[in-house]
C-alpha cells in the first residue's frame, strides 16, 4: 500500500528503524526488507499513521533488539513512500531520507519503539574552496559512471542536475561500494568542507580501481586479438612450407627425437603412444606452449631405461665380504640380507619380499642399502619420502598441468639409468597423512606389490612401466605410523642401538678414517686413541646410533686440522684431557649415580623411536582425601597403569603393615620428570607399583636398580617390548641390576654379550619378586 500524506505529529519523536548493513543518506531513496519483528512493527506503524522513521545503523549487526548503546548516535530521518506485503510473508518498504538526526533517548513504554531526536540542519556554505571541491566531485562521479558499463544513463543525468554540494556528496557516498562503517563516518560528518574531502578521497580510490580494471580488460582483448592473428599467420606459414616441400618434420630437433625413441626399444603400447604424440608435435607451431609440453613428454619416454640390462651374477661370498667391510656386527641383519640375495640368485624372476629396515636414527639403515647395491653390482638411488603429502609425488602429475613431471619413483629409475637398480625408499614412516591431494601411502601399495608393479602406471607417462626388476628397500624409525596395508607388503628387519663397545669399534674402523679424510688429514698427522673415543662416547653422546658420535669426532679433528694449517709439524695425539678445551664440558653423566636413594623414587626403562632410555618415577604423599594426582604429560594407558598399581597396593596394604585408612586420609602425587615429553604405554606398571610401595612403607629403592614390565590387578608381571634397547640404555646410564618380566626371557639372547656380563638380571613372575629384590620385603598374597 502507498503511504498517505503526513499527518500532524510530534516532530521530535520518530519511530525507531534499526538497520544492519544499510546507511540511508538525506535525499536518497532506498528499499528495505522487514526481516525482524522490531523492523516490521516500525514500518507497519509508519504506514498506518504516516509517521516518519529514524533509520539508524547498528554497531553490532548480530543484535536482534538493539538498545541505544548498540546504535550509532547519528542517523537519518526517513519518509515511508511505499509498504508492500508479499504472498510469501515478506514485507518490503521504500524510504526516502529527508535529513540528518541525532538520537537523544527512547520514549518509555512506546510500542513500536519511539525515540526522541534532534534534527541536524544541513549547513550552508559558499566560497572558492567549496565550489572547487563541488566541481571536482561532479567530474569524478561522472567519470566513474562512464567507466561502469552497467550504470544507467539516468544516473549521470541525476548527478548533473544536483546543485547543492552537500546533496551531491550524500548522493555519491550512497552510490559508492563502501563498507557500512565508512558510509556512517560520512553521514556523521556534518560540516560541508570535511564531508566533501572524505567523499572525494574515497571516490578517487574507487576511480583508480575502475581505471585499472578498464585498462586490464583492454589489454586482455588486445592479447586475444594478437594470438588469433599469430595463429592465422602460423597456419599460412605451414601451408607455404608444405607447398615448398619444407615440412617441419625435417627439422633437426624432431629428427633427433625420433632417433632417440627408436633407440629406446619401447614396448609396443608405449611406442604407439610415442608415435601419436610425435605426429601431434609435427603439426604444432614450434614456439607454442603445448609444443614444449609434448616435446618434454617424448624426451622422458626416450630417456627412461626400457630395456632389461644384463644383470651381474650375484656373488654371495663377495656380498658377505662387502657387508662385513661396511658394517660392524649386525650379524642377524647380515644373515637375512645374504638369504635374501641367495634367493634372488637362484630365482632371478621370483617375487621376493621387500625389506624394510626399522631402527633408531644413525644405526646404518641407509648405508645397508648402499652396501647391498655395491655387493650385487647394481646402481643405487635414494628416494626420500619424509614429509611427502601429495599422491602426485608418487604417481606423477597429469600432463594437463603446466610444469608436470613424473613421480619420484619414475624419476629415480631415470637417475639410476637402469630398471635393475636398488631403490631405497627412505623414511617411509614419515609419509604425510592423506588429504584432498590424495594419500601417498596408498599410492605406494601398487609400487611395493610384486604382483602389480610390473604394470605400474605413472599419471604423467600414461603408459605401463615395469618396476618388477627394481630392488626396493625401505627404511623407517618406527612402524606405528605406517598404515597396515603398506606394512603388510614389507618384511620388517629390526636394527637396534649399539653398545659402548660396538660404538668404539665402529668409531675406530669407520668414523675416524672417514673424518680424517673429510678434514684433509692423514693418520700420520692426527690420532685419537681408544681412551679418548670412550670418553667421547660416555661424556658427549647419548644416542642409539653413531651420528652424533661422528659429529663430535669431526669437531675434534677439525681442531687438529686448524693446528696443522697453522704450521704444526708432527703427529697430534688427542687425549681425554684435551676434549674439554675442544668440545666443552661433558654433557652427560651416569644418571643413576646422580639420584639419591629416597622413598618413592624408582628408575624405569622406556623405549623411544630413537632407542631406549631410562625414566624416573617419583611419588609423594600429603594430607588429603584419597586422590591420585598424575603429572608429567602421561598418556591414558600410563595413567591406567598408575591406577592399577595403586589398587594392587591397597589390596595388599595390611600384609605390608600399611594402615588401610592412610590411603583415605592422604593424596598421592605421582610425577614422571621431563614433563615436556609425552609418555605412554603399559610397561611402567612395575615401576609405578614399586614407587608407591616404597613411598607407603618408607623404604628407599637402590637407584642402580631399573625395571620394566606391565602388571595386572592380580600382581602378575606381563611381557613388554623393546627389551634390548631398554637394557642397553640401562647399562649406558650406570644401572647395575635390571628387573625384567619372566616372559621376556626369549629376548635375552638379543641383548649384547658385553651388556649381559655387566648387568644382573632378575626375572619377575609377580610383583612379589620385584618387592623382594628392590625392597627386601616378602609381599603376602591375599587369600
Amino acid at each position: 500500500m502507498d503511504a498517505s500524506p503526513q499527518a500532524p505529529q510530534d516532530q521530535d519523536e520518530l519511530l525507531l528503524l534499526p538497520v544492519r548493513e544499510i546507511v540511508l543518506f538525506p535525499g536518497v531513496v532506498l528499499p528495505f526488507l522487514a526481516n525482524r519483528p522490531i523492523v516490521e512493527a516500525a514500518l507497519q506503524e509508519a504506514a498506518r499513521s504516516s509517521r516518519s522513521v529514524a533509520v539508524v545503523l547498528q554497531r553490532d549487526p548480530g543484535a536482534e533488539s538493539p538498545g541505544l548503546a548498540d546504535l550509532h548516535p547519528i542517523g537519518t530521518e526517513g519518509r515511508l513512500l511505499r509498504y508492500v506485503s508479499g504472498r510469501d510473508g515478506t514485507h518490503h518498504a521504500i524510504i526516502q531520507g529527508t535529513g540528518r538526526i541525532r538520537i537523544l533517548d527512547t520514549v518509555d513504554g512506546s510500542d513500536p519503539r519511539t525515540v526522541r531526536v534532534e534534527r541536524i540542519l544541513e549547513p550552508g556554505g559558499a566560497g572558492a574552496e567549496i565550489d572547487a571541491r563541488f566541481l571536482q566531485l561532479r567530474e569524478r562521479a561522472l567519470e566513474a559512471l562512464r567507466l561502469m558499463e552497467q550504470s544507467p544513463p539516468e544516473l549521470a543525468t541525476a548527478v548533473q542536475s544536483i546543485e547543492q554540494p552537500g546533496q551531491l556528496a550524500d548522493m555519491v557516498a550512497s552510490l559508492m561500494d563502501l563498507p557500512p562503517a565508512d558510509k556512517q563516518e560520512i553521514l556523521e560528518t556534518v560540516p560541508l568542507l570535511p564531508r566533501l574531502d572524505r567523499v572525494l578521497w574515497r571516490l578517487a580510490y574507487r576511480l583508480e580501481v575502475l581505471r585499472l580494471s578498464a585498462d586490464i580488460g583492454q589489454r586482455t582483448r588486445a592479447t586475444m586479438e594478437g594470438r588469433q592473428r599469430e595463429f592465422m599467420l602460423r597456419e599460412q606459414l605451414k601451408a607455404i612450407q608444405k607447398e615448398l616441400g619444407e615440412d617441419e618434420a625435417g627439422s633437426p630437433g624432431l629428427a633427433d627425437l625420433r632417433r632417440a625413441l627408436e633407440e629406446a626399444a619401447l614396448p609396443e603400447e608405449v611406442n604407439n603412444q610415442a608415435q601419436r604424440e610425435l605426429r601431434r608435435l609435427e603439426r604444432m607451431p614450434e614456439g607454442g606452449p603445448e609444443s614444449g609440453m609434448v616435446r618434454t613428454y617424448l624426451e622422458w619416454l626416450s630417456e627412461l631405461p626400457w630395456k632389461v640390462a644384463d644383470e651381474k651374477l650375484i656373488d654371495i661370498a663377495e656380498a658377505r665380504r662387502v657387508l662385513d667391510e661396511d658394517h660392524h656386527d649386525l650379524e642377524k641383519i647380515k644373515r637375512r640380507i645374504i638369504e635374501f640375495l641367495a634367493v634372488r640368485k637362484l630365482n632371478p624372476d621370483g617375487r621376493g619380499p621387500i625389506l624394510c629396515f626399522v631402527g633408531p636414527p644413525g644405526v646404518g639403515k641407509t648405508s645397508l642399502g648402499q652396501s647391498i647395491a655395491r655387493a650385487i653390482g647394481r646402481p643405487f638411488v635414494r628416494v626420500s619420502l619424509g614429509g611427502v603429502h601429495d599422491e602426485s609425488e608418487i604417481r606423477g602429475h597429469r600432463r594437463t598441468y603446466v610444469g608436470s613431471l613424473p613421480g619420484n619413483i619414475i624419476q629415480g629409475v631415470r637417475r639410476a639409468g637402469s630398471r635393475s637398480c636398488v631403490m631405497m625408499l627412505d623414511e617411509i614412516d614419515k609419509l604425510g597423512a592423506g588429504g584432498f591431494q590424495g594419500d601417498p601411502a596408498s599410492a605406494l601399495l601398487e609400487v611395493l606389490d610384486p604382483e602389480q608393479n610390473a604394470t605400474f602406471r605413472d599419471a604423467y607417462l600414461g603408459v605401463p612401466y615395469d618396476l618388477s626388476r627394481v630392488l626396493f628397500i625401505a627404511t623407517a624409525n618406527q612402524m606405528d605410523t605406517i598404515p597396515a596395508p603398506l606394512r603388510d607388503r614389507m618384511e620388517v628387519v629390526q636394527l637396534s642401538g649399539y653398545t659402548e663397545e660396538e660404538k668404539l669399534v665402529i668409531a675406530r674402523r669407520y668414523l675416524v678414517p672417514r673424518q680424517l679424510q673429510r678434514n684433509g688429514l692423514t693418520p700420520h698427522q692426527a690420532e685419537i686413541d681408544d681412551a679418548t673415543l670412550s670418553a667421547i662416547v660416555r661424556g658427549y653422546t647419548r644416542e642409539a646410533g653413531v651420528r652424533n658420535l661422528e659429529r663430535e669426532i669431526g669437531a675434534v679433528l677439525r681442531n687438529a686440522a686448524a693446528r696443522v694449517a697453522e704450521g704444526h709439524s708432527g703427529l697430534i695425539r688427542i687425549a681425554p684431557d684435551d676434549l674439554q678445551p675442544i668440545l666443552g664440558a661433558g654433557r652427560f653423566e651416569p644418571e643413576a649415580a646422580d639420584r639419591a636413594a629416597m622413598a618413592g623414587i624408582v628408575t624405569g626403562l622406556a623405549w623411544t623411536p630413537v632407542g631406549g632410555d631410562i625414566l624416573f618415577i617419583e611419588s609423594t604423599r600429603m594430607a588429603g582425601n584419597g586422590r591420585l594426582i598424575l603429572t608429567g604429560q602421561l598418556g591414558e594407558v600410563m595413567k591406567e597403569s598408575a591406577q592399577a598399581a595403586l589398587s594392587l597396593l591397597k589390596s595388599r596394604a595390611s600384609g605390608l603393615g600399611i594402615e588401610p585408612g592412610l590411603f583415605e586420609r592422604s593424596d598421592i602425587h605421582v610425577h614422571v620428570p621431563a614433563g615436556a615429553i609425552p609418555k605412554d604405554g603399559p610397561s611402567a606398571g612395575v615401576a609405578m607399583f614399586l614407587s608407591l610401595a616404597s613411598l607407603m612403607v618408607g623404604q628407599a629403592v637402590d637407584p642402580t636398580i631399573a625395571m620394566t614390565g606391565e602388571i595386572s590387578l592380580r600382581g602378575i608381571v606381563l611381557p613388554v617390548g623393546g627389551i634390548r634397547e631398554k637394557v642397553v640404555a640401562a647399562e649406558r646410564a650406570g644401572i647395575r641390576t635390571v628387573l625384567l618380566p619372566a616372559r621376556n626371557r626369549r629376548d635375552y639372547d638379543d641383548i649384547p654379550q658385553s651388556t649381559r656380563e655387566r648387568l644382573t638380571f632378575v626375572w619377575l613372575e609377580t610383583v612379589d619378586d620385584a618387592m623382594a629384590t628392590a625392597l627386601k620385603i616378602a609381599l603376602p598374597v591375599p587369600v
